[in-house]
C-alpha cells in the first residue's frame, strides 16, 4: 500500500518501560508488522475495597479511548497472538479505512448500496443476522434522514465485525461463492474445488488456500460480482493474514 493507515500504539508494546511495575511488553509482531491500540480494553485487574482483584474491568485510557471512539478497532496485545483474532482486529481496521474514504468522497446513497454490495460475503462470513438487518437499512435509505441511514450503517457493520468469522462461517460463504461458477467451471474445476474447500473445513489447510483458487477463477472467468468483493482481498497479501486461519 502507498498510503499507511495511522494507528495507535501504546508505548509499552514499543518496548518502553511505562508499565506499572517498570517494564514494559515488547511485541515483535506489532512492532515490525504494525502496532495496536491497547493499554487494558478487558480483562484488568480492578481490586475492591477489601483488595481482592477481580478480571473484569478496563483500563482508564482504554476504557476511555472506547467510550470515545466506539467505531475505532481496539484489540489487546495479547489477543493478538490468536491468528483469528488477529486477522479480525486488521479486518475492521481495513473496513473502518474503506468506509472513511467512502464518506471523504461524497457519500452519496448509490454510492452506500455500493459499499454495501461490495462486503455483502464479508458480512455473511460474520454475522447472517447482521447482513439481513444492514440490508434493510439499504431498502428503506429513502425514508430516512441520509445522515441517520450513514450512522445506523457503519455502527452495525462495525459491531457485525466483531463477530469471529468462524471455519464454519466461512465454508458457508466459500460454497455460496462456488454458486456464481456454477455455469463456468468443469467437473473437473468444480471437483477440485470441492476438496480444497472440504479440506480447508476439515481443517487441514489455511483460509488462504481455497480463496486463492477463487480468485483465480475470477480472473479467468471475469465475474464481475465477485471481483468487487472485499471478502476475497480484505486486507495485503503481505501481512499473510489468512495464512494462518
Amino acid at each position: 500500500m502507498v498510503e499507511k493507515i495511522t494507528i495507535g500504539i501504546s508505548s509499552c508494546l514499543l518496548g518502553e518501560n511505562v508499565r506499572y511495575d517498570g517494564s514494559h511488553k515488547l511485541d515483535h509482531y506489532l512492532v515490525d508488522t504494525l502496532g495496536s491500540p491497547s493499554s487494558g480494553i478487558r480483562n484488568v485487574k480492578v481490586y475492591t475495597s477489601a483488595g481482592m482483584p477481580g478480571r473484569t474491568g478496563k483500563g482508564i485510557f482504554g476504557g476511555a479511548f472506547m467510550e470515545q471512539f466506539p467505531l475505532i478497532p481496539a484489540e489487546d496485545d495479547g489477543r493478538l497472538h490468536d491468528p483469528a483474532l488477529r486477522e479480525n482486529f486488521i479486518e475492521r481496521v481495513f473496513v473502518l479505512k474503506r468506509w472513511r474514504g467512502f464518506l471523504e468522497h461524497g457519500a452519496k446513497p448509490g454510492d452506500l448500496v455500493a459499499f454495501h454490495t461490495s462486503h455483502k460475503l464479508l458480512l455473511m462470513a460474520h454475522s447472517q443476522k447482521h447482513y439481513r438487518l444492514l440490508g434493510r437499512i439499504i431498502a428503506n435509505t429513502k425514508k430516512l434522514r441520509h445522515q441517520e441511514a450513514l450512522s445506523q450503517y457503519i455502527t452495525l457493520f462495525m459491531d457485525a465485525l466483531t463477530l469471529i468469522a468462524t471455519v464454519k462461517k466461512n465454508t458457508n460463504v466459500l460454497m455460496h461463492i462456488m454458486g456464481y461458477f456454477k455455469k463456468n467451471l468443469s467437473s473437473d474445476e468444480k471437483k477440485e474445488m470441492l476438496e480444497v474447500i472440504e479440506n480447508y473445513h476439515r481443517g487441514f489447510v489455511p483460509l488462504i488456500v481455497p480463496i486463492v483458487l477463487i480468485n483465480h477463477y475470477v480472473r479467468k472467468y471475469d465475474e464481475p460480482y465477485l471481483k468487487k468483493q472485499n471478502y476475497l482481498n480484505p486486507s495485503p497479501l503481505e501481512l499473510m493474514l489468512r495464512n494462518h486461519v
